[in-house]
């Protein structure tokens, strides 16, 4: 079938990108599913810093790529040996397929597939197919969901079914944006009731996070960012104190605001000057916590003795540590419950044709989540 979709063909191209036009969008064609594979018609997808990483280069993958990995749709096909999932139901996409029985899987930590991770690096999806093409030449899926197309077949361990009462442009940011911050609180770093946190950097992981800290019983939650726009977002979001990383004594104020520092410091930017800061403001004997993605090349030094005589732990987080079919529906139920609203980060409904002036705001952060709409 035939689908349009926004395609990378050339990564690193120079700001603004409503000019450069990294992402452009064409007429693809797409296979039928294959095995254990589902086809699914994409009705919202999420515009993350993920995608911005792909595109600017920070995060260097395969291409001619569709782009795309947070978002939602209703599956229309489904290939032979798929169980669980048929034509008609609504599902939200993971960006790590979970093979079920490598070491990781058995050992109840999806998000570390190796198999999964392996296709997602080779740009294909978990059986090491492509089925995205075009006059010819085959491209390459972005982690395995390249959901920045009206339609696209991915592996059926690439999605979580929910139900279809939830409005899929608000079931979308789930499948990134709501596992990897909140998942970095309650399940990699386990906050504790009663604890002190910090989040540094309020995009959307960042804010999912603070909004994490909040159902997890924080007693006092700080936030942190370069944009005293993004501050003011924090306290709407329930931060209690708020600071600016760009104040030369920010260390100093957090640690002396805290009595000597949190409990727990989320690094949700990707840089390692964040991760410096997140460091720097937790206390002797917690944790500091990255799920943000910097460049391959860039390093996080930390002083050995202090790392040791000060029994911090220094902890990454990927996919939030999730299991998705058991998280998503919990965190669902957390937002009907009024929990969890995370319906305050969608921000911007958008058209395919508008991602590249999405991908500005971004990257000027001046919004949060964007959802494209089909």
């Amino acid at each position: 079938m035939k689908a349009r979709a926004a395609v990378l063909h050339e990564r690193g191209l120079p700001r603004p990108y409503t000019e450069s036009r990294p992402l452009c969008i064409e007429e693809i064609e797409i296979d039928p599913p294959g095995y254990g594979e589902i086809l699914v018609k994409v009705k919202a997808a999420g515009i993350c810093h993920s995608d911005l990483s792909v595109v600017n280069g920070s995060r260097p993958r395969p291409l001619p790529m569709v782009v795309g990995h947070e978002g939602a749709g209703i599956i229309v096909e489904t290939g032979p040996g798929v169980t669980g999932l048929k034509p008609g139901d609504h599902v939200v996409f993971v960006f790590v397929p979970s093979c079920g029985i490598c070491t990781p899987c058995g050992e109840g930590r999806p998000a570390l597939c190796e198999p999964g991770a392996a296709a997602n690096a080779a740009g294909t999806l978990l059986g090491g197919t492509r089925r995205i093409h075009r006059d010819g030449v085959d491209y390459y899926h972005q982690v395995g969901v390249s959901c920045f197309s009206e339609y696209a077949v991915m592996s059926s361990c690439s999605v979580v079914k929910i139900d279809p009462g939830l409005p899929l442009e608000e079931a979308a940011i789930f499948g990134c944006a709501i596992i990897t911050g909140v998942g970095a609180v309650v399940n990699t770093a386990r906050v504790r009731a009663g604890a002190s946190v910090a989040v540094v950097g309020l995009g959307g992981v960042g804010l999912s996070a603070l909004l994490g800290a909040r159902v997890a019983g924080a007693r006092r939650i700080v936030a942190v960012d370069i944009l005293e726009s993004k501050l003011q977002l924090g306290l709407k979001f329930g931060a209690h104190d708020v600071f600016l990383s760009s104040d030369p004594s920010c260390v100093e104020k957090i640690r002396s605001a805290t009595g000597g520092g949190v409990d727990y410091a989320f690094e949700a930017v990707g840089s390692v000057s964040a991760m410096e800061l997140a460091y720097k403001i937790t206390r002797r004997g917690g944790e500091t916590v990255s799920s943000g993605l910097s460049h391959f090349e860039q390093s996080f030094k930390i002083q050995h003795v202090n790392l040791v005589a000060e029994e911090r732990t220094v902890r990454g987080s990927y996919l939030g540590s999730c299991v998705p079919a058991r998280d998503i529906p919990r965190y669902i139920e957390l937002y009907r419950d009024g929990r969890l609203p995370v319906d305050r980060l969608l921000c911007e409904r958008l058209s395919l044709e508008d991602v590249n002036g999405a991908l500005d705001r971004l990257d000027r952060g001046e919004t949060v989540r964007q959802i494209i709409v089909f």
